[in-house]
């Protein structure tokens, strides 16, 4: 199994828009090969930033499937709009990916 990771730090007040862009989004992930589960996580505040953490996180079969679903047809149609919410995040994403070691 592998967890595909995205950190995002969502400026003060758009929490909400940052939430509707995910819950409005056209994934198709139901229909990729190796694909599990998706969560969209949020996390504390940080007052010093002025910014909400927030985390996608995608379960897969294999780190194979993941990368295939990178360079897929269905990546790039998930994400052709992505840079249409520039003004929401302060900074990049950080992309984390982990293989599971344990687990029950």
């Amino acid at each position: 199994m592998y967890i595909a990771m995205n950190r995002f730090r969502i400026k003060n007040g758009s929490e909400t828009a940052f939430e509707d862009v995910w819950r409005n989004r056209d994934s198709q992930l139901e229909d990729v090969p190796g694909f599990k589960e998706f969560h969209l996580l949020k996390g504390p505040f940080d007052e010093d930033t002025q910014t909400t953490l927030y985390a996608s996180h995608t379960l897969w079969v294999s780190e194979q499937a993941f990368i295939d679903w990178t360079r897929s047809d269905h990546f790039r149609q998930a994400h052709r709009n992505a840079g249409d919410n520039k003004g929401l995040y302060e900074g990049h994403p950080q992309f984390e990916g982990f293989t599971f070691v344990e687990g029950a």
